[in-house]
């Protein structure tokens, strides 16, 4: 009986401390000295408009997130440093480091109905980030791109930044605060629609088409290629002229900030170029050449409401 009782109350005592939740050795939770960082709630405004640079912005909503909900801030810095890629050489900053641009202090954070933590948004313009960067507007290419760091300093003497934040906190949606953000130069593409247009000074090898051709072509928008267009004839009209026809022809006209190229083949595989020679608001004319030596000169209309932009 004794070796019995003995051996369930070792049983029960194995049972019981299996089920205990212990750490070991012993954390003190109350100690740990905790972090800030500047949650990300609306990107506003993340690209400029290389079109109109004049009225472009970056603008944000950050909360800034601590153990006092937001009250150890003390001010958020905000640099910037422009970056180029140069086909051949790589990338190319100016200035060479990061320059400040604004700074948010602890008043800039305020208390909101959505949450317990404080929260600031802010906005730069395009023009006072070119000027901070020792650069004009005529400086400003399509594809550059602005990137902005942040650093917030709070009252305990420390610095939180795109340095030393951690992968998680940076780039998990529950925490989003990378303390940097990329703006990039952009050119707004809208080409898409139905010319009419007239064609002329067709020729080639194969034959010739005197007179004017007039028709109406379809420029279809590519959603993997922004600011690319699928056209639905390369010839505009030039081959019905002698008897072909246009068929299985994959021909496209790229935007890319007003410079107008064109480039894939037509059902013979003959490669596809272009020349620009005037632009209104009206109308394009261009000439269009193929690897074969054939051309022709088309005058494009616009559509009705929708002016052209720049084109060149």
């Amino acid at each position: 009986m004794l070796k019995y009782t003995f051996g369930l109350l070792l049983g029960a005592l194995v049972f019981l401390s299996s089920c205990r939740d212990f750490v070991e050795p012993n954390i003190p939770y109350s100690e740990f000295d905790t972090a800030a960082y500047l949650r990300t709630i609306a990107r506003t405004s993340t690209t400029f408009n290389y079109f109109s640079l004049g009225s472009s912005k970056f603008a944000l909503t950050l909360e800034a997130v601590d153990i006092e909900d937001g009250a150890t801030v003390e001010t958020v810095e905000i640099k910037v440093q422009h970056r180029r890629l140069i086909p051949g050489v790589g990338l190319e900053y100016t200035p060479s480091e990061p320059v400040l641009i604004k700074t948010l202090s602890a008043s800039d954070f305020a208390p909101n109905t959505e949450s317990r933590f404080l929260r600031t948004s802010f906005e730069i313009s395009a023009s006072e980030a070119i000027s901070a960067v020792g650069l004009t507007p005529g400086d400003i290419e399509g594809g550059d791109v602005f990137e902005f760091s942040l650093i917030l300093n709070d009252n305990k003497g420390r610095s939180f930044n795109r340095e030393n934040v951690s992968g998680n906190v940076s780039g998990a949606p529950f925490y989003d605060s990378p303390f940097q953000y990329f703006v990039n130069v952009i050119c707004p593409s809208d080409l898409g629609g139905t010319y009419e247009f007239t064609a002329t000074n067709m020729d080639s090898i194969y034959g010739s088409c005197p007179g004017t051709i007039s028709g109406t072509t379809t420029f279809t928008p590519i959603a993997s290629s922004p600011g690319a267009y699928s056209i639905t004839d390369g010839t505009f009209g030039f081959w019905n002229c002698y008897g072909d026809s246009w068929g299985s022809g994959n021909v496209r006209i790229n935007d890319a900030c007003g410079n107008l190229t064109m480039t894939g083949s037509d059902k013979y595989g003959a490669s596809y170029s272009m020349t620009v020679l005037s632009s209104t608001p009206e109308e394009l004319v261009f000439t269009w050449l193929n690897s074969d030596g054939e051309t022709g000169e088309v005058t494009l209309k616009a559509q009705a409401g929708k002016p052209l932009p720049p084109l060149m």
